[in-house]
This record gives C-alpha cells, sequence and structure tokens, in this order.
C-alpha cells in the first residue's frame, strides 16, 4: 500500500508539473512596471475601498482590479506593455475614468494622475451597504471560509462551524485535525488562545456563530507566526463594525433535537471623529446528549475478560461572553486601542455507564453501574492593550500588542459505582468518590511587529515576541470510608507548570516580473518545568529551535499561477496532556496525561496551482518526529483501560486538495472541497512491538446556494468522510446533509433563518483498534440533528450617508484588535 500511494501521489506531481510547463509555455509574459494612483473626491478627500479595475483602452477589456487603501490609493503590479484605462467605482458615487495612458514595459513606475469621483443623485441621502462572499474564498496563503452570511451558520456554535471548514474534522474527544493530521493551532482574531484542547472545545461551543465574520485555514504559515501547529493554523476573525454613527444588532436563536437549545447575542458599536467603540454580549443554554457503546477484550494471566459498556452523557451548558474596546486615532498615522474580553460558563455533566463482565461475549459473571455527577466553572479573562503606527505613506509600520490572561477553572465530581450479580443482586459495597480540581491559568504576552519596505518591490518584517504561562492543577480525591469522605493519596495530587518563550522573526519578501518570493527565519527559546508535586517529580527542560520558511509565486498568466512552500514548525505537549492527573468515566476507564511528553517537529512541503483565481489544487508532504500521539494502554493487573499520549516516532503525511466554485445559473452557485490524504505512523517500540500503521483516505464537501423568490436563500451542504487511520485507531467512515434557508424582512433590518443540522441523522463516530494487548471498539453517537430557528434585527445607523463617506471617517478596517 505505500508503494501505491507513493506512485500515485508522484504520478499527480509530475501530472500537475506537466500542465503547469505547458501552460506557461502558452501563456504570454506579464510586465515589471507598477502603476500607482490615487482617488479623491470632489472636495479633495481620500475615497478608501473603492473598487479600482485596469481596462484596455483597445476593447475595455479586464486585465487586473484591486481596492484603494485607507488613503484613497492603488497599486497594480506585473502590468505588461499596452495602452490602458483605470475605471473606478464606489457606492454612492459615479463610476470616473482616467485619461488613456501608456506602459512601454521599461519603466519600473506609472502614476496616474489623480481621479476625482463626484457623489451620485443629490436626492439619495443615504445609501445601504450589502455583500456577498462566497462561502469558500482561496487567497494567496490561506482558504477563507465566510460566515456571516451563511444559512447555515446561523444559530450554530463556532466548534460546529469550524466541523464545516474545508479539510476540517473534529473527532469524539473534540481533537481537531487538518488534512487528516492532529495539532492544529487555533486563533482568534490573529491571537493565541493558549488553552487547553478541553477548554478549547467548551469555549469554542459556547461562541455564538452569529458573532464571526469568517475562519481562516492557513496550512503554512510564515516565520511571522509562532511555529506551534504542525498542521497548520485556524484563525477565527469575528465581527468588526465599520459604520458610523451608532448601531448593532439583536439574535435570537432556538433549535431542538432531543434536547432544547437557546441563545442570544447583543451588538453594539459607536462611531463618532477618531473613536470607535465597540461590545458584544452573549449568552446561552446548551443541552447535548452523547451515547457511548464500549467493546473490549482484557488478556491476563492467561485467560481474556470480556466487557461490554454503554455510557449516556448528558450535557449542559450554561454561558455568558462579552467582549468590550475601544480604537482611538490618536493621530493621522496612529491607532490605539484596547479589548477586553471573557466568560463565565457553568457546565454540568451527567453520566450514567453501565458494564458487563464476563469470561465469555455472551455470558456475564457481573456488571456494574456509576452515575457522575460533574460541575465545571470557566470564569475567564484577556486583556490586550494595542498600538498600530503608519510611520510614513510608503508602508512602513510599527504594532506593539500587550496581553495578560486569567483562566480559573473549576471541577467537582462525583462517582457513585455499585456492583451486581447477572440476577440484580447486590455483589460487593458501593464505592464512593469525590474529586475537586481547582485549575488556573495565568498567560502574559509581550510582541511587536515591525514592516519596512526597502524599495517598491523588497519589503523586510521582523519582529520579537515573549511569552509567560503557568498553569496550577490542584486534584483533591476523597473516597468514603464508612460515613465520612477522606483523603484518598493514590489519587490526590498537585501538578504546576511553567513555560516562557522568547522569539524573534525576519522574512524577506521580493517582487520580480512574474514571480514574486518570501524567505523567513524564525528562533524560539522555551525553558519549561514540571512540577509533580506530591509524587515529587520534576521535568525541566530548556531547548533552541529555528523555524525557516520559504514561499515562492509564480503569475504564469492571468489565469494560472503556481506557487511552493516550506517551512519547519513545533508542537509543545498541550497543558491537559501533560497533566498526569486521572479523569474517570468508571474505574475500569480512564483518561491521563503524561509529563514526559516531548515536543514534536514537523517539516512541511507544498505545491499549489491555481486556475483564474478560483480553482485551487495543492500537494503537500510533511513528516513529523517524536509524534505526540494519542492510544490505549492496558493495565493488565487492574484490567482497567487509559487513555493518553506517548511519543511515536515518525508520521508521514502525504495530501492532495482540491477547491472549486462554480456557477451554475444566476440562481444556483455552489462549492465543492475534495481533500485526498495517506498518513503513515511508525514507531520501533511501542508496547514493546514495532507499530507501522497507514492508510489512504478522503473528504469531499460540498455545498449548494440557491436564491429564489424575492429575496430569498437556501444552502444545502453534504459531507463525506471515508474511513482513515490515526495512530492506532481504525476510524470508521462518516457523512451527514444540512440545509438551511433564510429571508429578510423591513427592508433588510429583519432577518429570519431555519436549518437543520445532520438531517438523517447519519454523523456518527466510530473507531476500533487491535494492538498488542488493546482490543476494543468505539461507537459514539452525539445529538446532531438539529432544527433551528435564528431571527436577527440590525437598528441604529445601518446606512452610511453620502457626506461621511465623503469626509473619509470611516478609516478603522483591519484596526481592531482582540484578545484571544
Amino acid at each position: 500500500m505505500n508503494t501505491l500511494i507513493t506512485k500515485t501521489y508522484q504520478l499527480l506531481l509530475l501530472l500537475l508539473t506537466l500542465i503547469t510547463v505547458s501552460t506557461y509555455a502558452q501563456a504570454p509574459k506579464t510586465g515589471n512596471t507598477i502603476v500607482t494612483g490615487s482617488l479623491q473626491t470632489e472636495q479633495g478627500k481620500p475615497l478608501d475601498y473603492a473598487t479600482v479595475t485596469l481596462l484596455r483602452a483597445k476593447d475595455s477589456s479586464v486585465v487586473k482590479g484591486t481596492l484603494s487603501n485607507d488613503a484613497g490609493k492603488y497599486t497594480l503590479d506585473h502590468i505588461a506593455a499596452g495602452t490602458y484605462i483605470i475605471a473606478a467605482t464606489n457606492m454612492g458615487y459615479v463610476k470616473s475614468c482616467s485619461p488613456t495612458f501608456e506602459v512601454t514595459g521599461t519603466q519600473t513606475n506609472v502614476l496616474v494622475p489623480v481621479i476625482k469621483m463626484a457623489a451620485g443623485s443629490r436626492t439619495l441621502q443615504t445609501v445601504t451597504i450589502t455583500s456577498s462572499k462566497p462561502l469558500i474564498e482561496r487567497k494567496l496563503d490561506r482558504t477563507v471560509m465566510n460566515i456571516e452570511n451563511s444559512v447555515l451558520a446561523a444559530g450554530n456554535s463556532a466548534m460546529e462551524i469550524l466541523e464545516r471548514a474545508p479539510g476540517v474534522t473534529i473527532d469524539k474527544d473534540d481533537n481537531i485535525s487538518l488534512k487528516g493530521k492532529q495539532g492544529v493551532t487555533v486563533m482568534i482574531n490573529d491571537k493565541l488562545t493558549y488553552m487547553s484542547a478541553s477548554q478549547l472545545a467548551t469555549m469554542l461551543k459556547s461562541t455564538d456563530g452569529s458573532t464571526i465574520q469568517s475562519i481562516e485555514i492557513i496550512t503554512n504559515p510564515s516565520a511571522k507566526y509562532d511555529a506551534s501547529g504542525n498542521s497548520g493554523i485556524i484563525n477565527i476573525k469575528l465581527k468588526k463594525n465599520k459604520m458610523s454613527g451608532t448601531n448593532g444588532s439583536l439574535t435570537a436563536n432556538a433549535a431542538y433535537g432531543k434536547n432544547f437549545r437557546d441563545n442570544t447575542s447583543l451588538t453594539l458599536n459607536h462611531k463618532q471623529g477618531n473613536l470607535n467603540i465597540f461590545g458584544t454580549l452573549s449568552r446561552g443554554d446548551q443541552t447535548r446528549e452523547n451515547n457511548i457503546d464500549i467493546d473490549r477484550v482484557i488478556d491476563s494471566a492467561g485467560s481474556s475478560t470480556y466487557f461490554k459498556q454503554n455510557t449516556k452523557m448528558l450535557n449542559t451548558v450554561h454561558y455568558n461572553n462579552y467582549r468590550v474596546g475601544a480604537d482611538y486615532n490618536t493621530s493621522k498615522s496612529n491607532t490605539l486601542g484596547f479589548v477586553v474580553n471573557g466568560d463565565y460558563t457553568n457546565e454540568y455533566n451527567n453520566n450514567i455507564s453501565t458494564t458487563y463482565l464476563g469470561k465469555t461475549p455472551a455470558a456475564n459473571d457481573s456488571y456494574q453501574k456509576t452515575f457522575t455527577d460533574m460541575l465545571q466553572t470557566y470564569r475567564n479573562i484577556a486583556l490586550n492593550l494595542n498600538d498600530k503606527w503608519q510611520i510614513d505613506t510608503a508602508g512602513q509600520e510599527l504594532s506593539i500588542d500587550l496581553d495578560y490572561s486569567k483562566f480559573k477553572n473549576n471541577s467537582n465530581a462525583k462517582y457513585d459505582t455499585y456492583f451486581y450479580r447477572p440476577d440484580g443482586s447486590s455483589l460487593m459495597p458501593a464505592l464512593f468518590l469525590r474529586n475537586q480540581t481547582p485549575s488556573d491559568i495565568t498567560i502574559y504576552t509581550q510582541k511587536a511587529d515591525y514592516t519596512l519596505p526597502l524599495s517598491k518591490s523588497l519589503k523586510l518584517e521582523t519582529g520579537v515576541k515573549f511569552s509567560s504561562v503557568k498553569t496550577d492543577n490542584d486534584l483533591q480525591a476523597q473516597i468514603n470510608s464508612g460515613s465520612i469522605f477522606v483523603n484518598d493519596p493514590t489519587r490526590t495530587n498537585r501538578f504546576i507548570y511553567d513555560e516562557k518563550v522568547s522569539a524573534g522573526y525576519i522574512n524577506l519578501g521580493k517582487t520580480y516580473k512574474s514571480t514574486s518570493i518570501q524567505a523567513g527565519l524564525r528562533a524560539e527559546q522555551t525553558t519549561s518545568n514540571g512540577n509533580l508535586i506530591t509524587q515529587n517529580q520534576i521535568v525541566i527542560r530548556s531547548y533552541l529551535d529555528f523555524f525557516p520558511s520559504l514561499f515562492i509565486n509564480h503569475t504564469l498568466s492571468d489565469k494560472h499561477e503556481i506557487g511552493v512552500s516550506y517551512s519547519r514548525r513545533i508542537d509543545r505537549p498541550n497543558y491537559d496532556n501533560l497533566n498526569p492527573f486521572r479523569f474517570y468515566l468508571d474505574q475500569y476507564t480512564y483518561e491521563q496525561g503524561n509529563p514526559f511528553l516531548k515536543p514534536q517537529y514537523t517539516n512541511s512541503y507544498e505545491l499549489s496551482y491555481t486556475y483564474n483565481k478560483t480553482i485551487n489544487v495543492t500537494l503537500g508532504y510533511s513528516r513529523t518526529t517524536d509524534v505526540s500521539a494519542e492510544v490505549l494502554l492496558t493495565d493488565t493487573l487492574t484490567k482497567a483501560t487509559y487513555q493518553t499520549r506517548v511519543n511515536l516516532q515518525t508520521q508521514d503525511s502525504y495530501n492532495i486538495n482540491i477547491n472549486s466554485p462554480y456557477t451554475i445559473a444566476k440562481w444556483w452557485t455552489g462549492n465543492v472541497n475534495i481533500n485526498g490524504f495517506y498518513n503513515s505512523f511508525k514507531s520501533d517500540s511501542l508496547l514493546g512491538s514495532t507499530l507501522n500503521n497507514g492508510q489512504a483516505a478522503f473528504n469531499i464537501r460540498t455545498t449548494q446556494t440557491f436564491l429564489f423568490g424575492k429575496g430569498y436563500k437556501a444552502e444545502v451542504s453534504a459531507n463525506y468522510q471515508s474511513p482513515q487511520t490515526y495512530s492506532i485507531f481504525k476510524l470508521r467512515e462518516q457523512y451527514s446533509v444540512d440545509a438551511g434557508v433564510s429571508h429578510s424582512f423591513l427592508n433588510k433590518k429583519l432577518n429570519v433563518k431555519f436549518a437543520v443540522t445532520d438531517i438523517f441523522n447519519t454523523r456518527r463516530n466510530n473507531l476500533s483498534t487491535r494492538f498488542q494487548s488493546v482490543n476494543l471498539d468505539i461507537r459514539q453517537k452525539n445529538e446532531t440533528r438539529l432544527g433551528r430557528l435564528t431571527v436577527t434585527y440590525n437598528f441604529g445607523n445601518s446606512k452610511i450617508k453620502m457626506r461621511q463617506h465623503q469626509t473619509g471617517s470611516d478609516d478603522e478596517k483591519g484596526r481592531v484588535k482582540s484578545g484571544g
């Protein structure tokens, strides 16, 4: 199988190369001239974010397009010799054109005279801003999923929306994978979350989808980004209101499957002059049901014990999230801002686990029931102070961010286990356990980024960052002794983890005739100290790593582009993966961290081809060493099975991704994303044996959008995930279909959406493993079929007045910073 996959991969690579070379041989060459200019109102004010189009003078055919920046300026590069016209359009203004001008091919730069745009009809006082971006959008270094106008996103949480993103899968334990690989770094508004996997899952589940603007998927990040995340970065961009005056929106959502859910959110924005104040408040109640069946066989002392376990889990979350901040233009070139966000969440878990034990699969010798009641509270706050200084008009700028985050979580759990004979009579006295697990995480980060254009085609980026993270987990465990609970020294423990990372990077970008090159190097010095206090185990590490990156993009013609990229990355163990505490489902099933986990390193290579800036094909390969992989281990003495993480030797990953939007008719558009991959895991010494596991797999996701009637919009989304291999596990196939419809009323101020997720109730997480002493099958079904009704009302100044647009006061785009 390995040979077949390798040959298939090489054949695809060769085919793509031949197509590219053939296209290059036939394609016209682009030039090296840069065309620049500016747009102004009749009063001489800069006209920002207007559409600028370069047209051939002889036939008015479109050559290239861009937007003017907040100073009204625009740049068009790689322009070949010829005679051209610049056309400028903007909402509320009359279309304007430049005089005809010529590019000879020998010029480095052509300056187009200032284009002045006249306002539209004097009787038109306001213009309503409407836009419709495609659901999936491919950009130079990332894939963007535009959530804001999607019918399916309404009423869903961030976690549920993330499951629909191209190449993203989420397993039964809420671990996020990208193109078949775990180790994804999740950012919110370009900032790291610094959360453990379980905390991140809780946060994403309690983040209202109506507050999300887009999700960016960056598979091969540059040196500017933190080096963590071997499979790339997922950046969740929250909405930013750019309208002047006071405005906002109120969203209410109700959903029902087997249980009822509801959430509401209020967004407010006030912008006047140089000051912009914004805020979002969200609250919700969500109840989810989850059923898990586990069949396993434990071999011990020459005999086998068969376990058949069923667990019914009811999870109820009540959350209150907030995000408030302000930006102030201290001058035309400097913006100072702050953001405070946090959440106040209570999570209740009520589990009933029934486990049957026997020496044969057909006969039970005994069974037990474990009743688990757990209350987890999350009191989190993050503060960010930022400053952005545009030093000159050539693009030189400096930005500084100071962040402080405090996560205060607490867990109180009660486990009551009763033991029975097959006839239902009591087998032995019941076992009563209690756990209190307070957890504190404190994070400080300081970051500065500097950009310096050395010339019109050469740009330098550099920056430094320092982060300090401290986690304190205190497990206080008790066992019932007679009529009172006493300390259980076998389980009580405290784990303190300190980590400091000092980083610096440099990126150098150069633009040639048809080629752009960016090379970067990032250095990170890491010092960590893990202290398991009760057992007096201390793990200290200190290491310096270098992370190079290289990106080359080449434009073959107006419709054909290719690119290659390389980067080296690191994955430090998550905090909960290092925590050695045991978290029980019952006495035979638990989860345990590994304080001795080492970081894993990944070298990634990617080749991409883009047709007409819409259809994108990427081929990728990566090798990860010291792979931090999830495994199941067996304690043959207690007959318990527990989940933990260990370092495997290597993981080789091959992938091909094809993404294509398409239009069938004016009323019918769609997008298809196909991701094929092959993951191979190897280890010389896992459970005393050699692991060599791999399998080819693929994922297909398609979305159809329909416009019908007067203002009605419908979406249908289908997803199929083939069987695949991860570590020692075999994952079964998954498939589902979602659909939704929306309509606007009251001059588009009121929007009503109805959607059904997993219409046929087919989405399941099933897996199995047969490796050494581990013999196990898991079948999991979450509450995935839900009907949702979402109502959104936009109020206040939802229109931009002409005079405000002419003053150029709405210049905050891209400047709002937020904490993660």
